[in-house]
């Protein structure tokens, strides 16, 4: 008796979060290593179906790290990456792409197998409007800024809200591939993270949780506890500068101040490594990770 005691105390402390985020947005982006373990990836949407049965508006956002390495080297090309973004040709847009629109369908099924309510977007649906991304760096010899081309990377120019939508208010959860369409319809590969910004920026969400394979932002990699719980966007650059945020996380962080300045209220930087971690996110005073505010 007393184990389901316990068990009907767990949902009334959930209560007040509850209905506090009722009807509002909250975006999840999973991607990257986080995909590779079956087990968390299956919790992760059994959490999400959690949130769309008690009236939350999930929106998950997915990339294929991992796996577009691996179908890159069987085409026997070599993923190399700048400032955490992949250099990216035709072709390996392309392979990026097939392995997106793979993904998505699997994703869209495990939900559906969990009971809940699915429905995938992907290039095909042109949501993401995109522009070809170019990187900055500093040159060394003059100390002028420099553009430097990394092929068919992208930027979100717009995010076409509307089917978006009309997804969560008839259907339930949108599964969306971040693959971005230019004006000349040619396809853009846009970081997981930064189509993610983009999307909670456009819907006004409440809530976007990165899933990441870290603890969040630590001082120190290789030390728990150095993470840094909580952080203002002010805070950012000095960290960038000092080399705490560093590699990939450059770009997730960038993006964060964009959309934490376009209305996002709080952005969530978390491991998806922890069972149920998104749950524990939103259902709890204290957190797990890394929360980034205005």
């Amino acid at each position: 008796m007393e184990r389901y005691i316990a068990k009907a105390a767990v949902l009334v402390e959930a209560l007040p979060y509850i209905q506090a985020y009722s009807n509002k947005y909250v975006i999840i982006k999973y991607g990257g290593s986080a995909m590779s373990d079956n087990e968390h990836a299956d919790n992760l949407l059994k959490d999400i179906v959690f949130l769309e049965c008690v009236g939350i508006k999930p929106i998950l956002i997915h990339g294929g790290g991992n796996l577009i390495t691996s179908r890159m080297k069987k085409a026997g090309k070599h993923s190399s990456f700048v400032h955490g973004l992949r250099v990216t040709d035709e072709e390996t847009v392309n392979i990026v792409n097939d392995v997106l629109l793979e993904i998505n369908g699997r994703i869209v099924s495990k939900i559906h197998e969990y009971g809940g309510r699915a429905q995938g977007l992907t290039s095909s649906d042109k949501i993401i409007v995109a522009k070809k991304h170019y990187v900055e760096e500093i040159n060394k010899k003059t100390g002028k800024k420099e553009k430097i081309d990394i092929g068919n990377v992208g930027d979100v120019v717009k995010i076409k809200v509307s089917p978006i939508k009309q997804i969560t208010d008839r259907i339930g959860v949108p599964v969306i591939a971040p693959v971005g369409v230019g004006s000349n319809g040619v396809l853009y590969n846009i970081n997981a993270d930064t189509a993610a910004c983009g999307i909670a920026a456009a819907v006004k969400a409440e809530k976007l949780v990165l899933m990441t394979n870290t603890r969040g932002i630590m001082e120190d990699p290789h030390d728990i506890k150095t993470l840094i719980p909580s952080l203002k966007t002010k805070d950012i650059s000095t960290l960038i500068a000092n080399g705490v945020i560093n590699s990939g996380m450059i770009p997730k962080v960038k993006a964060c101040v964009l959309a934490l300045r376009s209305g996002v209220h709080k952005i969530h930087i978390i491991d998806a490594r922890i069972l149920h971690s998104v749950l524990l996110e939103i259902f709890t005073d204290k957190g797990i990770g890394t929360q980034i505010m205005r």
